[in-house]
Order: C-alpha cells, then sequence, then structure tokens
C-alpha cells in the first residue's frame, strides 16, 4: 500500500507494513521534530539512524549556536515468559541488530511521529514529540491487547537510553573521560558524561517503572548516509543503564529527556506537558479547513520548523535541517514566504528588527554567530536580500517603514557604495563589483579541493539587479520623507546604474540576460540567477525582455522539482548530485536543481506576461507535484537539492526553509496573480 497524505484529519502521513518493511525506502524516509529555539529529534521511519545527525535530542545550549546531540535513541525490548521480543532496530558493520522492524506496523505522522508494533496479541506505540520553547523531547510508549483471558502477554517493557552528548557533526567512541554515574532524584535521573556539556535530565509520570543502573558501550554503530557522503559513519554509544516498565501498570509512559540550561530544567510531569503539548499541536494542523492543494496546506504548516528565537530572544531562521544554523541569506530569501505569505506580517517584522544589530560595513552575516564579532561576513547579497525582504513587508502591511529601516537601508547602499567592507565597492559605471577570485559571495559559494567551483567574482547578475533595486527603493523611500535632495541623489546613482545593466548584461542575440560579466567579459552560459533578476519589482528590464528571460527559463532551466542552475549544453554541467564532499561540491551549482529557485520563477513570469491562465495552471501543476515529494525524504518537507538529471532524486538537507518558503510564495504569488494586474516598470526609465 502507497504512503498517503491522509485526509481524514487525524493523522497528516501513515506508511503501512508493506512499505515499511522494504528497507531501501523505508530507511531513506525521514521524520522531524523541532522546538522553535533550533534544536530538533530526527531519524528515519524505523528509528533506526542513517545520520550522525538523527537523534531524540539535538539543540544548542547557552553559550554557543552549535548544535549538540544528547541523547541517539532507546533500545527497546518487550519481555515476559522467559522471550523477549524487540521493536528497535540499528545498523551495524555486520548488519541490523536487533531486528525489531519485523513487528512493524505502521507510522504516522499525527502530527508528531506514531510508530506501532504488533506481537501477538499486543500492539505497541511509540510518539517523539518536542514541546514548543523548551530543551527537551518527550517520549511516549503505549500498550494495548486483544488477548483471551488468561493468554499469555509481555509483562516488561525495557527500555536503554544511548547518550551520544558531542557535537552533532560529530561522532563519540568509547573513552575514560566519560562520568557513567547516574544521579538519582525524586521522579528522575541525571547524567552529565562530560562536564563541558549541561547534563542530560531524565523524569518519568508515575511509579509505573525503575532504572537500574547498568553502564555499557554500544560499539560500531554505523550510520550508511554518512558513508555514501564521504564521512565517517561509525561512532560508540553510551548505555548507563535500563528502565524496567510494569506493563501491568497503566497503559501508557512517558520519559521527558531535557538539558540542564536555561531553556530546558526538571519536567515534572511529562504526562500532561505530552497532553498539552498534542492538543495545541492537533489544534494547530486540523483546526482549519483544509484548501484543495495540499502541498501549500501542509507547506504552510512545517513552515513553522524554521521560525526560532535564540537564547536572547531574538527571532530568526533556521536554514535547514538537519545540519544548518542561521544564514543570512538564507534568512531574508525565505523570510517572506515563511511569514508573509502565511499572513504573519508581524513576526515578519521581529526577524527584521532582529538582524539591525548585525549590520556592519553595510554588511549583514552570511553566518550569524552569538554576537556580531563571532559571525561570518562573507556574503555580499545577504543584505540586498534585507533589502527585499523589507520591501516585500512594506507591501503587505508593514509599518514605520521609515523610522526603523530606512536609516539601515541608506547604511547599506553607504556600505556598497563606499567599499567600506573590502568585499564590494561601487565603481564608475555606478554597478558594484563583488567578492574576490578565491571567495564566492554569493549564493553560488561552493568551494572544492581546488578552489571556488562557480567563479563569479566581477559582476554577478542578480547582485547589480539587487542593487539596482535597492536604489530606486531608496530614492522613493526619501521621497516620501521629505528628502527631496536624498532622492535625487539615490535617483541619478540608480539612472547611471540601470544604464549600465542593460549594456553590460543583455545579450541581444541570445535574448537573455549574462549571469556575469568579468574584465568585461560576459559569462553566456544559461543560469537561473538571470530569472532572479527578472524578477525584481524594481528592474532596469524592460517588460520584452523579462519575457525572454522567462522563455530562455522556460527551455533550459525549468525541471519537474525546480530550476537548474546550470544548463545541460554545458560542458561544466553536473546531472547527478551525490558522491563524496568535493564531488558533490562539484555539482552543486553546476547543473543541480534547486527548488527554491520556482519563486523567482513564478514572480518573473507574471511581471513578464502577466497572469496568462496557461501559464499560472502549469505553473501550479509544478508546485502541486511536490505532493508526491512530500512522502518520499524528509516527510512533509521539501528538501535542499535534487538532481539535474530526471528523475531528479533529492540529496542534500531533508528539509530546507528556502524551499518550503519560495514554494509558499509562488502559490501566493499566483493567487494575487489572478486578482491584481501585474505592475508594469514604472522605474525603468
Amino acid at each position: 500500500m502507497r504512503a498517503t497524505i491522509a485526509a481524514d484529519r487525524e493523522t497528516l502521513l501513515r506508511l503501512e507494513r508493506d512499505d515499511l518493511l522494504k528497507l531501501e525506502k523505508s530507511l531513506t524516509q525521514e521524520w522531524l521534530e523541532t522546538n522553535g529555539l533550533g534544536g530538533f529529534a530526527s531519524s528515519t521511519v524505523l528509528a533506526c539512524a542513517t545520520r550522525r545527525y538523527h537523534g531524540l535530542l539535538v539543540l544548542p545550549f547557552t553559550g554557543t549556536v552549535e548544535r549538540h546531540l544528547f541523547v541517539s535513541r532507546f533500545e527497546e525490548t518487550l519481555h515476559g515468559f522467559d522471550h523477549e521480543e524487540p521493536i528497535s532496530i540499528a545498523r551495524y558493520g555486520a548488519g541490523f541488530a536487533p531486528h525489531g522492524h519485523r513487528s512493524i506496523e505502521a507510522f504516522e505522522l499525527c502530527p508528531w511521529p506514531k510508530t506501532s508494533y504488533r506481537i501477538g496479541p499486543m500492539t505497541i506505540t511509540r510518539e517523539v514529540l518536542m514541546p514548543k520553547g523548551r530543551a527537551a523531547v518527550l517520549v511516549r510508549w503505549a500498550w494495548e491487547h486483544d488477548a483471551a483471558p488468561g493468554a499469555e502477554l509481555p509483562t516488561e517493557l525495557r527500555l536503554r537510553p544511548l547518550l551520544a552528548c558531542r557535537r552533532a557533526d560529530h561522532a563519540t567512541f568509547e573513552n575514560l573521560a566519560l562520568d557513567p554515574r547516574v544521579r538519582r532524584f525524586e521522579g528522575g535521573l541525571r547524567l552529565q558524561p562530560y562536564d563541558a556539556l549541561p547534563a542530560v535530565l531524565m523524569t518519568m509520570d508515575g511509579a509505573a517503572a525503575r532504572f537500574e543502573a547498568d553502564p555499557l558501550w554500544y560499539h560500531g554503530v554505523e550510520y550508511a548516509v554518512e558513508l555514501e557522503r564521504g564521512y565517517g559513519g561509525h561512532e560508540d554509544l553510551f548505555a548507563p543503564g535500563v528502565f524496567h516498565v510494569d506493563l501491568a501498570r497503566g497503559d501508557d509512559f512517558v520519559v521527558a529527556i531535557s538539558i540542564d540550561d536555561q531553556n530546558g530544567g526538571v519536567i515534572e510531569d511529562p504526562a500532561a506537558l505530552f497532553a498539552s503539548e498534542a492538543e495545541a499541536r492537533r489544534c494547530k494542523a486540523f483546526a482549519r479547513p483544509a484548501s484543495d492543494t495540499r502541498v501549500r496546506d501542509v507547506q504552510a504548516l512545517v513552515a513553522d520548523d524554521f521560525l526560532y528565537r535564540d537564547q536572547h530572544g531574538r527571532s530568526g531562521i533556521v536554514a535547514g535541517y538537519p545540519w544548518f544554523l542561521e544564514w543570512g541569506r538564507d534568512t531574508f530569501l525565505s523570510l517572506p514566504g515563511l511569514t508573509l505569505a502565511r499572513g504573519q506580517v508581524q513576526e515578519c517584522g521581529a526577524v527584521l528588527l532582529g538582524a539591525l544589530p548585525f549590520l556592519r560595513d553595510g554588511l549583514l552575516p552570511n553566518i550569524y554567530g552569538e554576537s556580531v564579532e563571532d559571525s561570518h561576513y562573507g556574503s555580499v547579497d545577504a543584505a540586498l536580500w534585507f533589502v527585499r525582504a523589507v520591501r516585500l513587508y512594506e507591501r503587505s502591511g508593514g509599518a514605520d517603514i521609515l523610522e526603523r529601516f530606512l536609516p539601515a537601508l541608506r547604511a547599506i547602499a553607504e556600505g556598497y557604495r563606499d567599499g567600506t567592507s573590502g568585499l564590494v565597492v561601487m565603481d564608475e559605471t555606478g554597478l558594484i563589483r563583488a567578492g574576490r577570485p578565491d571567495l564566492n559571495a554569493t549564493w553560488m559559494d561552493a568551494r572544492a579541493s581546488d578552489g571556488p567551483v562557480t567563479p563569479r567574482d566581477g559582476y554577478p547578475v542578480e547582485i547589480e539587479a539587487l542593487w539596482c533595486f535597492l536604489l530606486r527603493y531608496l530614492e522613493v523611500l526619501e521621497l516620501r520623507a521629505g528628502n527631496p535632495e536624498r532622492s535625487g541623489v539615490w535617483a541619478s546613482m540608480r539612472r547611471r546604474a540601470y544604464a549600465a545593466f542593460e549594456a553590460q548584461f543583455w545579450l541581444a542575440d541570445e535574448g537573455y540576460l549574462a549571469d556575469s560579466v568579468k574584465d568585461g567579459v560576459a559569462d553566456r552560459d544559461v543560469r537561473p540567477n538571470m530569472t532572479l533578476a527578472a524578477s525584481f519589482e524594481f528592474s532596469p528590464l524592460k517588460r520584452a525582455q523579462r519575457q525572454s528571460v522567462v522563455v530562455a527559463t522556460e527551455r533550459y532551466l525549468v525541471t519537474p522539482r525546480g530550476l537548474r542552475t546550470l544548463w545541460p549544453r554545458s560542458p561544466a554541467y553536473c546531472g547527478q548530485y551525490r558522491g563524496d564532499q568535493d564531488t558533490r561540491d562539484r555539482a552543486y551549482h553546476q547543473g543541480t536543481v534547486w527548488p527554491w529557485l520556482l519563486g523567482a520563477y513564478v514572480e518573473a513570469s507574471l511581471r513578464a506576461f502577466g497572469p496568462d491562465p496557461l501559464r499560472c495552471a502549469q505553473q501550479r501543476a509544478l508546485l502541486d507535484g511536490f505532493d508526491e515529494h512530500l512522502r518520499a525524504s524528509g516527510l512533509l518537507h521539501v528538501s535542499e537539492v535534487f538532481d539535474g538529471d530526471p528523475p531528479h532524486r533529492p540529496g542534500g538537507t531533508i528539509a530546507q526553509a528556502w524551499s518550503c518558503a519560495e514554494i509558499l510564495r509562488a502559490y501566493e504569488l499566483l493567487a494575487a496573480g489572478e486578482r491584481i494586474e501585474i505592475e508594469e516598470d514604472a522605474c525603468a526609465s
């Protein structure tokens, strides 16, 4: 039976036994739980870890933005009448052990992960739920049976928590530094294997269980995906002991796992917290009516997985799971889709305001740290995408633009004009020269062992288009603020930049834009950066030029999963994204498909052709086509990238913020395109 995204309003997705037992498939289907603080829990639908990032409690703690994996999983067995049955599974070098998947019946997202096992007349379920705003995870086991009176039944559930207590992107091995001691307190346990990390707290409900200290190491756990990606794929996990759960006492058992941190602490009533959090999640998932577009409905629900608060209460966006943290470019590209496309104008404003203290020399961080001092400022476009996000925020009803954001927009433009960052500077043409030969400062920033894979230093087309956008926006805002002289200065710069843009980038014979220009030489390879340039509200392009760019995009770049990063005619085209890190990096922007580019494609098409019914229907069908993918990799989520060649196998992160965001924004643009006239290029002169 195929997986379904259910319409019964009780579960979002259900996988049946027949599919779950196909290990080649089920070990690629992964679930994700998040806590709104940058932490997560994740594994495969079999609860068999295939990545070093898979775990029940993966989160940052006070004083660091780096995530740490504290608890990997539980080893679970049912015992009774001199017999035991496992319901867990792990991979070791010699194969799988134990074989708990043989009893599996179903996996559901309801909307949190719930797995059911059938052993004789007994059904046992495991549920994993992360409470929002807590550095914690809740795991609940429940059981029932349909046996006749007097029939033999399992009497005890044994649970061994397996700890890693290391950085999420590292591995741990048996060592003498680990402290195996378990400290007990009323209702729970405290474990602190390493002094440098917060203690792990485990609390449980009721008196249905007892904990027996029995320290041991599980050696040689294997992570198949890490091996495929060219990384180390083995580690050892530490088990401090075992919970003995009496199946005759009660019909469920809840363990709360947290860290001794400002957002963690002891959870005194795990069952009550599970019940209240579950009810809130059900209401959020099922209270509103479903539309006829499941992809949009699901993405609108999971978009909250990317919104978070840092340890200082600042609002931000996690770029992707399981390995990305907060990236400036990803934040401001994703922000309109994650918030404005869902009507969350206030949330959008909070993220924009939270970025202002990080503005330095006209730049915003590419990678956020705890502060300005430990943030990375290697991106030339993060601040420019911030500008566009401010404009979209304003158009959605965001207030106080002149008071809150105009000074920052001025500072960005002045920093780029004067070159104070050393990364970008305006030249005599009015355009900006960006990056260095050894540094790709645009979103196509992959590096292989011999340097940047896609060198775009000089004049990248989308950077120049964003610069033109900024100058026009400042021209408009200064006039509105009652500063005609300042507006005139920006207008003069804008006119010069517009003229230079068309002269340098428009390839009249080909009918599209050069991807970049360096030393007077235009890169004529077709890439989606021209599509980005053609999508902006303020643009040097005439409508006929926008139309020509969109036609070239459709001819060479559009696939069922997004836009290719390079047309297949190029000798540098790589159609598959797989292999070790160096091999993958060489394909990352050389033909690999990125779903987030669909937002720009839809917007460029609407600005070029208006709400043409046939085009809109085709683009909506393209977005709806992701329905199948939502069952295939990161369940309910859209992956970071796909192969450039059919069948466009997914790769990269299992849940990427801008993939979700730009699909949502594309749906919203298509809906708006049916109601409003697409604005003509009012400022092209």
